[in-house]
């Protein structure tokens, strides 16, 4: 890797916001938090309706949580511009889809992170919530979604899987709705010893079943291509002959 440039010092740059089409206008030092203001780069002042150009209407104020600074959080209130044109009349805002995902709370940077945490490191995702300052639920959506565009959605993911590891997690401690959910993983880099683990999936419930509708919706060369189904990290079986075998965990 080339050794960056040196360059004068820029906010915008450090904190990864030139990425996300922002820039910082001001910034506000909490004992536990960071809190930048920012402003997009670009605009988008053609009325989607007719395309004629419209004029500055007013603005809001949406609030993400981006890179933490060691374990303090970094929040952004970003001021979006609105929009109104003089032809059709209608109100629109500016469009923050480089900054996050719909309806994220988390900008794009923030759930690359979480998500690097939990799979990369094995960081549980209570403890990656408590450092960007967020809920539970929030940090579990964004690494879910992540997930499953890059890991779940991935082409090709599944190949070369010839040992599989299945094993319960209780991943929702309320009373409300089905409290465990089976993970399955490819443990052939380790039986190799190539590399880690690879998580492939997560599949509600924990019975035999659940497995086994999973492993049923997989294409018939996966199925030929993995060998051992260990289940519990102790018991090994032909994943073959699993329909008939116990569901061990």
């Amino acid at each position: 890797m080339a050794t960056p440039p040196v360059t004068a010092p820029d906010l915008n740059s450090f904190a990864r916001l030139d990425v996300l089409g922002l820039e910082v206008t001001g910034q506000q030092i909490w004992p536990d938090r960071a809190v930048l203001f920012c402003a997009p780069t670009t605009t988008e002042d053609c009325c989607p309706s007719c395309g004629q150009p419209g004029q500055g209407y007013d603005t809001l104020v949406r609030r993400f949580t981006h890179l933490p600074v060691g374990r303090k959080a970094t929040w952004l209130a970003v001021r979006v511009p609105r929009y109104r044109c003089a032809g059709c009349h209608r109100v629109w805002r500016h469009r923050l889809t480089a900054v996050a995902r719909p309806r994220s709370k988390l900008t794009r940077s923030a759930a690359w992170w979480a998500l690097c945490q939990v799979v990369l490191d094995h960081v549980p995702i209570s403890a990656v919530a408590t450092v960007l300052g967020v809920a539970w639920d929030t940090a579990h959506t964004a690494v879910a979604e992540l997930g499953e565009d890059l890991l779940v959605n991935r082409p090709g993911r599944l190949d070369g899987v010839e040992v599989i590891g299945v094993d319960e997690h209780c991943w929702r401690h309320t009373r409300r709705g089905d409290k465990f959910v089976t993970v399955i993983i490819d443990l052939t880099p380790i039986r190799d010893g190539t590399g880690p683990a690879r998580l492939l999936d997560l599949v509600e419930g924990r019975s035999k079943q659940a497995f086994k509708t999973w492993l049923d919706n997989q294409t018939q060369t996966f199925r030929d291509t993995a060998q051992i189904v260990a289940m519990d990290g102790f018991t090994c079986r032909d994943a073959a002959n699993f329909k008939e075998a116990a569901f061990v965990l």
